[in-house]
Order: structure tokens, then C-alpha cells, then sequence
């Protein structure tokens, strides 16, 4: 990409995001689990998400930029935002390169398909000089590439002998300097954490939402939200109340539905019961303005 054009683009995102006056409900790709990248666009498209969220890493056509633009236009479906392949089970994606490398290639493939939102995750205690200088190196490629890479809570590890506090410099971003923050409110049941506390404590530093649920397992679970014990509800009104326009971003595990058709009456009923719950919130907010 060139400099020309990669202005142009963070340029027209931000024209965007000025002109949008509510959240987009999106679907992640790894909601659809074992199955590819395709299928979440396919799936997104059906059942009338507003945009598609791509994890790096599910499968090699989420690594490869051209493929993607190709399931963007092919399905019609917009993608509003990256997930860095930052997870254990893609650290492998684009082997060969290093951690900031990898950073600024999700950059590069977000403003290339037309966002500016890249999801990541802390990094892992054994990831030397990444984990160490990750508070400012973040700030370093935001700013260098226009992106906001928003950082996402996490939880730590549970083990019969006890917690391992696996993240550096913590998988709970709140009192970090970061700018642009991720709830993931699985991760927060997971953590034992409320996700209404995470709200309260960030502001507008909330840039970006996983909604999902969990009950507090040591399994991060990411259940339909609505199932757990997020109150999911009542963080949907408190955000919209107070004016966020970040993306509602579904990624809901559906491993357990046995089939395609049971995965999208997961999705389908996920979906229909955010829209519910935002145009509830919508309603209700001039009276908590």
C-alpha cells in the first residue's frame, strides 16, 4: 500500500466514523469455528450482519488480504475489523516474522479492506522484548500507522495449583495507558471480572466489543450473549446511553451446535436478541443522558 493511499484511507475511516451515530452488530469469523473464513462472510450475509470481523489465522484464506477482498465484495459484506493473530493457536500465522511485524501487517491489511480497528491481545510473559516494551510499543504503531490497534481484556490462567498470570504486563489493560481499549466480556466472566465494572472504569477508552457471555468457568466459554452472567443488557444500555458507536462485535462459540443450520439459528437468535437490546437502549437513553 502507499503512503498516498493508505492516507486516503484512514482519512475516509475517520469520515466515517464521524458520520456514524450507532454501533455496527458485526460477526467475528472464529464464531464459525471449525468452519473457514468464507463461511463467515457467507453466514454474515445471510443473516444480515451489519459487517465481519476477520481473525487472522482460522485459516490461511484469513491471512491472505486478496482472498478476503475477494469474499468482501463476492458476499457484500464490509469488514470493520482486524483480530491480530496474537492467540496461541496463531502464533504461527506468517511464520518468520516478528511480533511488531506481525502488528503492523494486520494494520496494513485493516486499512487495506477499508478499517481501522485492529483487536489484540497482551502479550504472553515469554514473548522477551515484545512483552516488555508492549505498553509503548502499541502507542508507537498506532501512531505510526493511524490505526487503533484496541488492546483486549483477558483472564488469568486457572490450574489445580493455583492462578499463572500467563500476560505481560496483565491481562487486565484498566490501569495501563493504553488508548483504545477491547471488552471482551467472556474473558471477563472467565476472569471473575464484571464487565460493567470494566465500562464504568474506561470511558471512552472502550473502543471495540466481543459480545459474548460467560458464567466464570476456567474455560473461556464465550456463550450467546444474554446466557451468562454478564448482564449484557445492562452493559448494552450503559454504553449506548453514554454515546458509544464502536462495533457489537458477536463472537459466540458454536462448536456444540452439530451442524451449519444449527450454527446460524446460534447466530440468527445471538443477533436478533442484540438488535433487540440495542433498539431497547436506543429508546431508554435520553433519560440516562
Amino acid at each position: 500500500m502507499t503512503d498516498s493511499t493508505q492516507e486516503s484511507a484512514q482519512v475516509d475511516e475517520r469520515e466515517s466514523d464521524a458520520l456514524r451515530t450507532s454501533s455496527l452488530v458485526t460477526l467475528s469469523t472464529s464464531s464459525m469455528f471449525p468452519e473457514s473464513t468464507a463461511s463467515g462472510f457467507e453466514t454474515a450475509a445471510r443473516l444480515g450482519f451489519d459487517g465481519v470481523e476477520v481473525m487472522i489465522g482460522i485459516d490461511p484464506v484469513g491471512a491472505d488480504v486478496e482472498a478476503i477482498e475477494k469474499l468482501r465484495d463476492y458476499y457484500g459484506v464490509p469488514v470493520t475489523s482486524i483480530h491480530a493473530p496474537t492467540l496461541v493457536v496463531t502464533q504461527m500465522v506468517w511464520r518468520g516474522t516478528g511480533h511488531w511485524d506481525k502488528l503492523r501487517r494486520s494494520a496494513d491489511m485493516a486499512l487495506a479492506l477499508g478499517c481501522d480497528v485492529v483487536v489484540v491481545h497482551p502479550p504472553f510473559r515469554w514473548q522477551g522484548d515484545y512483552a516488555t516494551g508492549f505498553v509503548a510499543g502499541i502507542a508507537e504503531v498506532s501512531q505510526q500507522t493511524g490505526v487503533r490497534f484496541c488492546v483486549e481484556n483477558m483472564y488469568p490462567w486457572r490450574t489445580p495449583a493455583g492462578e499463572y498470570k500467563a500476560y505481560r504486563p496483565t491481562w487486565d489493560p484498566t490501569h495501563e495507558p493504553f488508548q483504545h481499549l477491547t471488552l471482551d466480556l467472556s474473558h471477563a466472566a472467565t476472569a471473575q471480572m464484571r464487565s460493567m465494572d470494566y465500562v464504568r472504569a474506561w470511558g471512552d477508552r472502550l473502543q471495540h466489543m466481543h459480545l459474548t457471555d460467560g458464567l466464570g468457568s476456567f474455560r473461556d466459554e464465550h456463550l450467546p450473549p444474554g446466557t451468562g452472567n454478564q448482564e449484557v443488557a445492562e452493559v448494552l444500555q450503559h454504553v449506548i446511553s453514554h454515546g458509544y458507536i464502536g462495533d457489537l462485535c458477536l463472537e459466540v462459540n458454536t462448536r456444540g451446535a452439530g451442524s451449519r443450520a444449527g450454527r446460524e439459528r446460534m447466530l440468527a437468535d445471538a443477533l436478533a436478541w442484540t438488535r433487540d437490546r440495542v433498539a431497547r437502549a436506543r429508546e431508554a437513553a435520553p433519560l440516562f443522558s
